[in-house]
């Protein structure tokens, strides 16, 4: 048995890798069955969980580690470092251990147990970090790894959230593989994660040189700042969300959003439970963040119906979770065993209002502002441009303090004096950013292709929620 195994093998078709990092790609693409209702498109899973380090970070971290030693940046006896969600971490490792350089990772402290040990498994060091800080805290993950590459003799900081080579990455290795696999581009949409962004956007990238019609559709979790500044083109307040490796808490330079034709919002509920599905009735074991690129995916094949081809990216491995999501317990303790509680998207909220929207001008005077907060009963306008385009809000305590201080009078324009919109939302979201902007003590203000259509504040919230209980 030995010899015959020993003649198979040094045959001239047999493929064998000089190296694990030979191993990465060449991922599957596989029909979802069980999970797909009757008369809706085709979709298909592409299983980048089967990477050698178990996830789609493993090409990203092993072509920007590539990059750095061909660019001078790295070289023999270097120590990477890196702030992660595990996935590049991991990647990052197992390229470590390939090449032989020393590693050092940082990890927010929401992250599974298992992707800590797996880090600390192939020889990196592993520093935890709070998860519930803001991103300029010089204890939020990134600006510990900053510190650490800064302050250590040939580190290089991998800076996978804001580094073109992340891009790059997913263009010439993800974007080219899916398209050799569908006979050159013969899918009609591609729903991929908004992690760092680089996914989305290398994919998209790649599409959209090619000249194809493929939407390019990015998910996000309730949560994350993608969703919010892909339709507003502002930064929201982030929150804490439980799924990994899914959405941001910072702006990415790693986020192309010219490539990506349409984003979603998913929340913690329906990553997990489509995750499961995932794992139990099609044998993918996958990630909770593949949870919400499949359930987006289902989503759209329901809507579009059949004749048509989506691709769902399933990011990682359930080897990550066997300790959160595929634990009845931990769901039961969380809540994600009981029956979705969605509250809708602020489009419900809205529908049934037809409020006259009260705006004012960058031209217009301060008086003329004091005598339309009088007049109705208000104490804040949005301000708009020429075309109507929100530019910020003027509060009565903004006019208060320009006429204390002398940088505004009554006949002064209000140009000058207004505040940035902080709470910024569209139609679309999900009702539960309403929360998270109300937290911040400001009003929400909805906007549609750049017009404002509506100004909700918690009362409004309240009476959508009692009559939902009727």
């Amino acid at each position: 048995m030995l010899r015959a195994i020993h003649e198979i093998t040094k045959g001239p078709s047999v493929d064998i890798k000089s190296n694990i990092l030979e191993a990465i790609g060449n991922t599957p693409l596989v029909r979802l069955n069980k999970l797909v209702e009757p008369g809706s498109s085709e979709v298909l899973a592409k299983c980048e969980f089967m990477n050698p380090a178990g996830s789609i970070k493993d090409r990203m971290a092993c072509y920007i580690i590539e990059q750095a030693e061909k660019a001078g940046l790295l070289k023999s006896g270097g120590m990477i470092v890196e702030n992660t969600s595990g996935n590049t971490g991991l990647g990052a490792a197992m390229t470590a251990a390939a090449k032989g350089y020393r590693c050092v990772f940082t990890m927010p402290d929401k992250m599974s147990q298992e992707k800590i040990d797996g880090l600390r498994a192939f020889g990196a060091e592993v520093i935890i970090t709070p998860t519930d800080v803001p991103g300029d805290s010089p204890d939020h993950y990134v600006n510990v790894a900053k510190r650490v590459a800064e302050e250590t003799p040939g580190a290089f900081y991998m800076n996978q959230y804001h580094s073109q080579w992340n891009i790059d990455a997913h263009e010439h290795l993800t974007g080219a593989e899916i398209w050799d696999q569908t006979d050159g581009g013969q899918v009609d949409a591609i729903v991929a994660g908004t992690g760092t962004g680089g996914t989305v956007s290398g994919i998209g990238r790649f599409f959209k040189k090619k000249g194809s019609k493929t939407r390019i559709i990015g998910v996000d979790p309730l949560g994350s700042v993608h969703y919010h500044y892909f339709k507003t083109g502002t930064l929201p307040t982030p929150y804490v969300y439980k799924v990994e490796g899914l959405g941001e808490d910072i702006k990415c330079d790693a986020f192309d959003p010219s490539v990506v034709d349409e984003m979603y919002q998913v929340n913690d509920y329906e990553c997990f439970t489509t995750a499961r599905r995932l794992v139990r009735e099609e044998g993918l074991f996958c990630g909770g963040s593949s949870g919400g690129m499949a359930h987006i995916a289902l989503q759209l094949a329901k809507e579009w119906g059949p004749g048509k081809r989506i691709i769902a990216i399933l990011p990682d491995s359930g080897t990550r979770y066997v300790t959160k999501y595929l634990n009845d317990e931990w769901m039961k303790m969380h809540g994600f065993m009981e029956p979705e509680r969605g509250l809708g998207c602020v489009a419900d909220l809205i529908a049934k209002r037809s409020p006259e929207v009260l705006t004012i001008r960058e031209s217009d005077s301060v008086s003329s502002a004091i005598a339309l907060m009088r007049e109705c009963g208000v104490s804040q306008l949005p301000v708009v441009d020429e075309h109507g385009k929100p530019t910020g809000m003027v509060h009565e305590v903004d006019i208060l303090r320009g006429l204390q201080n002398g940088s505004a009078t009554g006949d002064g324009t209000i140009k000058g004096i207004e505040k940035p919109i902080g709470g910024l939302v569209y139609p679309q979201a999900r009702i539960e950013e309403l929360f998270a902007i109300f937290g911040q003590d400001q009003a929400a203000v909805v906007i549609d292709e750049g017009v404002v259509r509506d100004i909700l504040t918690q009362i409004d919230l309240i009476e959508y929620l009692a009559n939902m209980k009727k």
